[in-house]
């Protein structure tokens, strides 16, 4: 996406409704962003995640490590709703057939 040679915007924000923790992530999800979405995601004590990714347009390594992380704290009670560019991502890493995993 053309942002006129500005840099995407990178943002991680949560909202907890009971046990339940949202969480919205936004932009570049690298080495630099991967580890303020973890901790967002880990903020708030909730028993249950969902990792809204549906607006990030670049995810490396570093945030699947993220993912992996969150995954191993939230057994059984983890759900990431993934973009097209992170869905790709996951699939080719083989993480695809997660539990956790929701396809676009």
């Amino acid at each position: 996406m053309d942002q006129g040679g500005a840099p995407p915007v990178f943002s991680a924000s949560a909202e907890l409704d009971g046990d339940h923790l949202h969480v919205v992530v936004t932009g570049e999800v690298d080495m630099a962003t991967a580890d303020t979405m973890l901790q967002t995601a880990l903020r708030e004590p909730a028993r249950r995640v969902t990792l809204d990714l549906r607006a990030v347009t670049f995810f490396d390594s570093a945030a699947i490590h993220a993912v992996v992380r969150l995954a191993q704290k939230f057994p059984d009670a983890l759900t990431v709703l993934p973009s097209r560019q992170v869905a790709r991502v996951l699939e080719i890493s083989g993480l695809g057939g997660q539990a956790w995993y929701r396809s676009p």
